[in-house]
Formats: structure tokens, C-alpha cells, sequence
């Protein structure tokens, strides 16, 4: 048992954690972490690069321009020439000349000079013949001169001399002696300087063989460096090889050599510090032990490469002028498909070299680099330390809630000093190795946790699950329903359990507490839904909970209803009104035929359930604005607009009690396939225009006009205006549920922006309900709320003769001019546009 009890031990967990991370520090996993944190500082860090930098690109424009590569060296002698005559500072190429490039008729011509020198002609004492031969061999040269391309790239680099070629080693330990000794022109740029302070015992790579350019060109070459790269396992380059030793020689890289020569500094200036840093000039270069420079790399700015980049055809064919590169770091190099080598770094996918080369030239000059300093190893193995010690010391005796505040402090302190020190010192730590060990650790320490105390949890369940049933039957037997039920949750369900759950549900019923009957029943349900009536208790206990708390039900208004299909139940009351059936539902409510049975009216009862539809800071002040409006549109009296009776509030409703009328609003005739005849049409709107005529002049505006807003009785051909009111309930006001109430289609323009509106707006909206109306489409649509709102607010309506064509143009000028963007553009009144349509409609009997 006690040694069971030891491997249970907090702290043996962390120190676990700590051995198993100690000995996977150099994984390729936790180096990945390291690598992507390095990356992410690059990104967070800003710095200014180098202006005095400038990347000609072989580019696909150039390649489409000037030929398949690799092109003609009198190309490159040309571009050359250019930049010399703009007084470039320094020309750096990243593209390797390691072959000659002869021309295919070179030979011959050499051949037929050959030939010309040996022949029995040359001994001609003719005065014509020799000239003849003269004019041959003065050809002859002309076009070996013109055909030889290295020769012309020598001349231009030799004019030039400020070139700088790139040459390649063959990474490895050597064996034995070189086979051959390197050309002066490659040996005139090694490092002499070389110095080990510390006798540290680290030096540069070292490689066994050398590619350079060839004799021609190289010899001309103000200087060479190297161009070997040094990708991570993860293919993304990140360091910079200043220094690569073969045999008993060190050579700079191509980016040092140029930032020695932008200052006017030779090979003999630069100091090898070996296993530190490289001094050029005055100025340090930090490096890791083999002397490589963590470059950084310049983040693009605006969508704009960091560095200038142009085309190397722009600037051959002169579109870009050779004055630009006066006194700049000129790089070349390819970056089109298929020719150019591309590279992942922190900051690109795809970065061609002569790019990447730029980061690194700027990098030196600018002491732009990141350093891993001398102390980082001792301060990664302090962080280290400090994790296993709090995960194996002080974590197992701290609480879940402590333990986890403390640990994520820690977590962040240690990312936050890694990014600190990368973006304001350029200083790289590598943290990541503890900030992983600290998140397994808390997590596997807080599941260890969780799973004793969820075994605990079991067995204090089921030592309880008696004593809480015990507890229940107590309760229940003195009427203390609520708490037995409580205390029967506490007890895991079966059948034995089932019988007592449905005798409680029965005296809930007994109370008349049917809301919480139909917890337990649903409770019950859960377990086994066939469990014997358990279907019909709980659909008679629902509805009539629903009955009994009018409406009180949770979720949105018309979720429920006060009229219950059971014959035992009697009707509902609200107010004074007995409630006799469903008529509708609305967006906020639902609409009741109801009787007053004092006088015996019967009404239309239009409920509001404020109190779940509106938060709680506005509910009284909706509540007065219902009963103000409610009252203001009582005061209308107009044979088109239906008169409401009451309004009340009971049981956390509030209604309004309406004329009830017969037939149907005009919703379902806006369809094109169920439109009314055009006549019908024009006189029930010219009778709503009038409705809405008098209410302006009671100062009372509608505020959502629509077909649905309109009851019709084609019996008696009679409109009626409904909802008065209601719109003005809701103003600046949302739901709980966050729907505006309205419908934006039928919006006009002012009420749309939250502009003070007046009849204006009713007879805009009066005009778009005219429209559907007459062809079946609204106006205006779109795609989503913010598009229609868009387009009601700022575009035309869609022409309605589009639609229907055979409409005839009074009533396209009415629809027009009520659909006016400027209010002054609209009908002053309703009556005017009242008359517009009873002409319009006589018209059409003529």
C-alpha cells in the first residue's frame, strides 16, 4: 500500500515531466518550437533596413523580354556598363560564372584565322592581294571580338571595378591536401586575420572543394565571397555563414565582402574572432560559435518589398534610369520561375537569393543581427531549473485555482522575456524548451488530480445516493416538495427510484404546481420516456402550465398560448375579457378573439409579453410609451382605421382590445399569381391614404405601413388601417433576442438613417405597399439586411413597368413620386395622394 502511495506523489509527476523534457531538449520537436518562436520574434521585431540598397531582379518580365536563360554574357557586361556610368558604389552578383560560355562559330572563326596565318597567301607580293588578305583578317578578328561574350563581360567588370562575383564550397571535413591550388584571384580575398581570445576551440564550416568563377572574369572581380547558404532541418534559412574554412584558409561570405567594400575596407580589414564574432572595421558582428550571423529580415511594409526591387530588363532598356543606383549596393540576381533559387525565411515562403542577400548586407551594416549572448546558456538552464522546482515543489501544494493563476504568469513571463529581449535587445533566448515542459506539466498534474478526486467523487456518490433518497421520502412526506425533488437528483435514476419520482410529480399536480409536475415528469423522461403515461402527464401538465401562467412560459411570446384544447379547463380571462380562441401570431405577440361578456363585444385582443421581450433597464419605460401610444390611437375615429376599445396589462402581458373584423389582411395578395384587380386596388388605397390623412392630423404617425397592417372585406369593400401604435411601442428599442421589429422592406429612407419622421415616412411606406400591390415585387430588395437598407436609403426602385408593363402611367407616377428620396419630393398629405388615386381609378373607367 505504501509504495502504491509513493507513485501517487504530486512531485514525483513534475520531477517525471522535468527528466523526460531534459532528456528531449535537442528532439526535433522541442527545436521546432524554438525555431517557430525565433520566427514569430523576427515578425514582432521593426526595424529600419539599409537605403543604401538596391535588387535588380531576373525576373519572369525579363526572362519573356530577353530570351530563354541563361542569356548571352554580353547581357550582363551591358547592364554592367549601365550601372557604372549611374555610379553604382558596388555591384554584387548572385548568379555563378563558372563555365565559359563560347559561341558555337567562335571555333571556326579561330580556325579560318588560323588557316589565314599559315597560308602560301600571306606571301603574296601582290599590293591587291594583300590588301584583300588585310580587310580578311581585320574581319576576322572583329568577329571573334563579337562573338567572344566572356571577353566583353571581362572588359565590362574590368571598367567597372567595383564587381563582385560569388564563388561555392562543397561543404565537409576535408582529407588530405587541396588537389590543386586555388587561383590568386580567389586567394587574394582570404582572411589573414585571425584570432582565438578564448582558445574556444570552434571554427567555421569547413569545406573540401571550391567552385569559381572562371580565370576570365574572376581575375577582373573587385572581390569574391562566398554564396553558400545554411538552411535549419526545417528548410527555412535563418543564419548567414560570414566565415567557411578550407584547409588552413578562411573566406568571408559575398555579404560581408560587400558591406567591406561599401566602406572601403579590404580582406586585410576584417578580424576573425573565432567562435565569437568578426569585427569589420570598427564595428563587431556577434555570431554563434561558427561564426554565423542570425540575419535578421526585414518585414515588407505596405504590400512593398523591404528593399527596392526592379526589373532587370526595366533597367537594360532604360525605363528605370541608371542615376537611381548612384552610390547603392547594386544586387543581381534571379527570382523568376524555374531560375532562380527560392528560400524559406521568418519572413517569406519564397525569397530569392540576391533578396535574402540584401537582409544579410544590411543586416551587417546596419547591426541590425540578432545574438545569442554568452550568458544565454546559463540563463535557459535558470528557467529550466525554475520550472522543475515549481512543478515538482510548489504546483502539488497549491490549489486548482492558484496553481493555474501562477502558472499561466509564468508561461507568459517566459514568452514575454524571449520576445522582450528579441525585439528591444535582439537578444535570442530559448525558452521555449521550459514554457513546454510547464504546460505539460500543469496538465498532466491537473488531470492527475481530476482523476483521483473523480474516483473520490464515485464512492461519496454512492455512500450519499441512500441517505439523499431517505432525505426525499422525508420531505415529500411533509408536503416539502421542492427540496425532495432536489434531494431525488442528487440520487442516481432507476426504476425503484422512477415509482418515487412519479409520485411526486402527482402531488405537484395535487398543489396545482403544474410547471414543476412537468419538471419532474420531463426529468423522468430523460431516463425512459415510456415509463407508463409518462407521455400524457407531461403533455397535460405542459399546457396546463402554460394556461396557468399566462404566457409566462420562457422563450419569446408566441412560443405559448392562453386557450388550452381540454375541455376541463376553463377558459382563460385577460382583464375583463374572456378569451376564446388563437386568432395569430406576431412578431412580438399573439393576437385572441376575445368577448367581453358584461356587454357582450367581441374583440380582437393583441398581446405584448414586454417584460421577456425587452431588458430589464427598459421595460417600464416601454411599458409607459405602450399605454401612451395605446391611448393616442384610441383617440382616432375614421371609418378606415379599426378602433380600439382597452388596454391593459395582466399577468406580465400587456394588450390592446380592438374592433374585430371580418376578412383578411391584403399579406396573402401581394403574390403575382393573387393580385387584386387594379380598380380594387386604387380605391382601397386612396381609403387608406385618407385614413392616414386624418391620423396626421392628429399628430399621430404610424410608422409600419405594409399590406399585412391592412384588413380587407371584400363583402363590404371596406379597408382598415390596424396596428396604429404598436411601431411607435418599439422605437430605438431591440428585443432580448437582438431583432429590431419592423419590416425595413416597407422602411422609408429618414427611418431607416434614425431621422425624426412624420407622415412623410406612412405615405412612402403607403407607396410601397402600392407597389407589391400592383405587380406582385417589392421596390427594393436585397441580398441581405444591410444591402436592402442600402439600397432603400440611396438607390431608385426597381422600374415597376419592368415588372408589369401594362401599368398605366398615373399610377407609375403616383408610385414614383411617393417613393421620392427627398421628403419636399413626396405628397404633402394623404388626401393629395388620395386624390392621385381616385383619378387614376376613374381614368381607367373611362
Amino acid at each position: 500500500m505504501s509504495k502504491w502511495s509513493f507513485w501517487q506523489k504530486d512531485w514525483l509527476v513534475g520531477l517525471l515531466v522535468a527528466l523526460f523534457f531534459l532528456a528531449g531538449a535537442r528532439s526535433d520537436l522541442i527545436q521546432s518550437l524554438e525555431r517557430k518562436a525565433y520566427d514569430l520574434g523576427v515578425l514582432a521585431t521593426s526595424r529600419t533596413p539599409s537605403d543604401k540598397i538596391a535588387v535588380i531582379a531576373i525576373d519572369d518580365r525579363s526572362i519573356a523580354n530577353l530570351g530563354r536563360w541563361p542569356w548571352p554574357r554580353e547581357i550582363h557586361a551591358k547592364m554592367i556598363d549601365i550601372l557604372t556610368a549611374g555610379h553604382a558604389k558596388v555591384i554584387g552578383y548572385t548568379v555563378f560564372f563558372f563555365e565559359p560560355q563560347a559561341d558555337a562559330g567562335l571555333d571556326y572563326i579561330y580556325r579560318i584565322a588560323e588557316l589565314l596565318r599559315n597560308s602560301t597567301l600571306k606571301k603574296t607580293s601582290n599590293p591587291a592581294q594583300q590588301a584583300e588578305l588585310a580587310q580578311l583578317d581585320a574581319l576576322l578578328r572583329e568577329a571573334a571580338t563579337n562573338l567572344d561574350n566572356d571577353q566583353k563581360l571581362s572588359d565590362s567588370i574590368a571598367r567597372a571595378n567595383d564587381v563582385l562575383l560569388p564563388i561555392f564550397f562543397e561543404l565537409g571535413e576535408p582529407q588530405g591536401k587541396p588537389g590543386h591550388p586555388l587561383p590568386d584571384y580567389v586567394l587574394r580575398n582570404s582572411l589573414p586575420n585571425v584570432k582565438d581570445p578564448g582558445g574556444s576551440g570552434e571554427f567555421p564550416p569547413p569545406s573540401r572543394g571550391v567552385l569559381s568563377p572562371i580565370p576570365l572574369l574572376g581575375s577582373k572581380a573587385m572581390s569574391i565571397g562566398h554564396l553558400n547558404s545554411d538552411p535549419d532541418v526545417d528548410g527555412a534559412v535563418r543564419t548567414e555563414p560570414l566565415v567557411i574554412s578550407y584547409y588552413d584558409q578562411y573566406y568571408p561570405s559575398l555579404s560581408l565582402m560587400l558591406a567591406a567594400k561599401s566602406l572601403n575596407l579590404d580582406p586585410g580589414d576584417i578580424q576573425i574572432n573565432l567562435g565569437t564574432s568578426v569585427r569589420l572595421g570598427k564595428q563587431i558582428i556577434a555570431t554563434d560559435p561558427q561564426l554565423k550571423m542570425y540575419t535578421y529580415f526585414y518585414k515588407d511594409k505596405n504590400g512593398r518589398p523591404a528593399f527596392p526591387v526592379d526589373s532587370f530588363y526595366d533597367v537594360l532598356s532604360g525605363k528605370i534610369p541608371a542615376e537611381k543606383y548612384r552610390d547603392k549596393i547594386v544586387l543581381i540576381g534571379a527570382s523568376a520561375a524555374g531560375v532562380g533559387s527560392l528560400q524559406v525565411t521568418p519572413v517569406s515562403s519564397a525569397m530569392p537569393p540576391a533578396e535574402i542577400l540584401a537582409h544579410s548586407v544590411s543586416s551587417i551594416l546596419q547591426g541590425d543581427f540578432f545574438v545569442s549572448p554568452s550568458w544565454a546558456g546559463w540563463a535557459q538552464a535558470g528557467a529550466f531549473l525554475l520550472v522543475a522546482i515549481y512543478l515538482t515543489l510548489l504546483l502539488p501544494r497549491l490549489n486548482a485555482a492558484i496553481g493555474s493563476w501562477v502558472t499561466a504568469v509564468l508561461f507568459i513571463a517566459l514568452l514575454s522575456t524571449q520576445f522582450i529581449l528579441m525585439t528591444a535587445q535582439a537578444l535570442w533566448l530559448q525558452l521555449m524548451l521550459p514554457a513546454a515542459m510547464l504546460l505539460v506539466g500543469h496538465l498532466l498534474l491537473t488531470t492527475k488530480r481530476f482523476l483521483v478526486a473523480e474516483k473520490g467523487k464515485r464512492k461519496s456518490d454512492a455512500e450519499s445516493a441512500e441517505s439523499n433518497r431517505m432525505l426525499g421520502l422525508a420531505f415529500q412526506g411533509q408536503g416539502q416538495l421542492d427540496i425532495a425533488f432536489d434531494k431525488f437528483r442528487k440520487v442516481q435514476v432507476d426504476d425503484s427510484l422512477m415509482e418515487v419520482l412519479y409520485n411526486l410529480g402527482l402531488d405537484f399536480e395535487r398543489k396545482r404546481q403544474f410547471n414543476k409536475a412537468e419538471s419532474v415528469f420531463k426529468y423522468m423522461a430523460e431516463y425512459n420516456p415510456k415509463f407508463r403515461d409518462l407521455d400524457a402527464r407531461l403533455a397535460q401538465t405542459k399546457a396546463m402550465s402554460e394556461t396557468v401562467l399566462l404566457g409566462a412560459a420562457s422563450g419569446r411570446s408566441n412560443a405559448s398560448t392562453l386557450v388550452l384544447d381540454n375541455s376541463g379547463v376553463s377558459k382563460p380571462m385577460l382583464g375583463r375579457y374572456e378569451i376564446e380562441k388563437e386568432l395569430g401570431k406576431g412578431a412580438m405577440g399573439v393576437v385572441y378573439l376575445g368577448k367581453d361578456p358584461k356587454i357582450g363585444r367581441v374583440v380582437a385582443i393583441k398581446t405584448m409579453a414586454l417584460a421577456q421581450e425587452f431588458e430589464a433597464s427598459e421595460v417600464e419605460e416601454v411599458k409607459a410609451r405602450f399605454f401612451r401610444e395605446a391611448e393616442t390611437a384610441g383617440r382616432l375615429n375614421h371609418p378606415n382605421i379599426v378602433t380600439m376599445y382597452d388596454a391593459g396589462e395582466e399577468h406580465d402581458l400587456a394588450y390592446i382590445a380592438m374592433e374585430f373584423l371580418k376578412g383578411r389582411d391584403l399579406a396573402s395578395r401581394t403574390k403575382a399569381d393573387n393580385l387584386l384587380p387594379l380598380p380594387s386596388v386604387l380605391g382601397i388605397f386612396s381609403k387608406v391614404a385618407d385614413a392616414l390623412d386624418y391620423a396626421h392630423k392628429q399628430n399621430v404617425v404610424h410608422r409600419d405601413i405594409k399590406p399585412a397592417n391592412i384588413m380587407y372585406d371584400p363583402e363590404t369593400d371596406t379597408p382598415k388601417l390596424t396596428d396604429f401604435g404598436i411601431a411607435r411601442i418599439t422605437d430605438s428599442s431591440k428585443t432580448k433576442t437582438g431583432m429590431v421589429l419592423g419590416t425595413p422592406s416597407f422602411m422609408s429612407p429618414e427611418q431607416l438613417t434614425g431621422r425624426k419622421i412624420d407622415g412623410a415616412s406612412d405615405l412612402f411606406s403607403l407607396g410601397v405597399s402600392l407597389y407589391q400591390m400592383a405587380c406582385g415585387k417589392l421596390p427594393f430588395e436585397g441580398e441581405s439586411m444591410a444591402q436592402l437598407m442600402y439600397r432603400i436609403a440611396n438607390e431608385q426602385p426597381t422600374d415597376i413597368l419592368s415588372i408589369k408593363p401594362d401599368l398605366p402611367q398615373c399610377l407609375v407616377a403616383i408610385i414614383n413620386r411617393s417613393l421620392a428620396k427627398r421628403i419636399e419630393e413626396r405628397y404633402s398629405s394623404g388626401a393629395e395622394m388620395a386624390n392621385d388615386l381616385r383619378r387614376c381609378a376613374a381614368s381607367l373607367q373611362g
